[in-house]
């Protein structure tokens, strides 16, 4: 028979064992059973930053019809046709789908010259959108649309159809040089740099480049006549910044 006071040594030291703190245990060459403190991880975190160049294959061309009359269908009905003849010539040269309406806007015009508001008629105006997927139609487009009714040229912003693959090269520039961030300042405290414990991607892109026509009607016309290299668009430029945390090993 077990006596009580060898259960009672037995029992605390089971409650002892259960409450010690645990570590770590490895197997040795020997066979033997060793436990092996591990101490904190050292890193460095630092940002990097990367872009890359392409030549844009997409325009977006926004232009507005403005008409003026005594009466508010006058200005209506002569906008719309006006606005028709536009956007037909747009079709002679993009899809429909490609044509969209983005603005429409009725509404009276006052003098105010001797201090008072006198109502000397009315303003329509109309603004469209045509997407471009081919860049050698863009001078041709802006041309026809002015003759045939447009009078307001607001402007032309150029874009990539695959911004995805220069956005990947961006990405990639950032990564490596996070890395030589990290490994310039791991050599100057004589240390390696290890593997990639995080990291984090924030997102940038650089404008994209931009035509800007002269707005009122002459000037519109003058923005439509061709000219040497008047739509070359340049190149646009994605950018990348990323933000990596590496571990920092001891010199072997």
């Amino acid at each position: 028979m077990v006596s009580r006071p060898f259960l009672f040594a037995l029992c605390a030291g089971c409650v002892a064992l259960l409450l010690s703190p645990a570590a770590p245990v490895v197997a040795q060459d020997g066979g033997d059973m060793q436990a092996r403190h591990h101490g904190p991880q050292h890193t460095v975190t630092v940002s990097g930053e990367g872009s890359a160049r392409a030549a844009p294959d997409e325009a977006t061309v926004r232009f507005g019809v403005v008409t003026e009359a005594q009466t508010a269908e006058a200005a209506r009905s002569q906008n719309a046709e006006a606005s028709s003849r536009a956007m037909n010539a747009a079709r002679e040269l993009v899809d429909e789908d490609q044509i969209r309406l983005e603005t429409l806007r009725l509404q009276p015009r006052y003098d105010y010259s001797n201090d008072e508001r006198e109502l000397i008629g009315y303003e329509a105006e109309r603004t469209a959108v045509v997407e471009v997927d081919d860049l050698d139609v863009l001078p041709r487009l802006v041309a026809r649309v002015v003759e045939r009714g447009a009078n307001r040229l607001e402007g032309i912003s150029y874009d990539l159809s695959d911004r995805a693959s220069v956005r990947r090269e961006a990405l990639q520039e950032a990564a490596r040089d996070a890395r030589d961030k990290a490994q310039t300042l791991a050599q100057s405290l004589d240390v390696s740099v290890g593997e990639v414990v995080q990291i984090s991607e924030r997102d940038y892109d650089a404008p994209q480049p931009r035509f800007r026509a002269r707005a009122m009607a002459g000037d519109a016309e003058q923005a439509a006549t061709p000219e040497p290299d008047a739509y070359a668009p340049g190149e646009i430029e994605v950018s990348a910044d990323v933000q990596v945390t590496f571990a920092l090993e001891e010199r072997e």
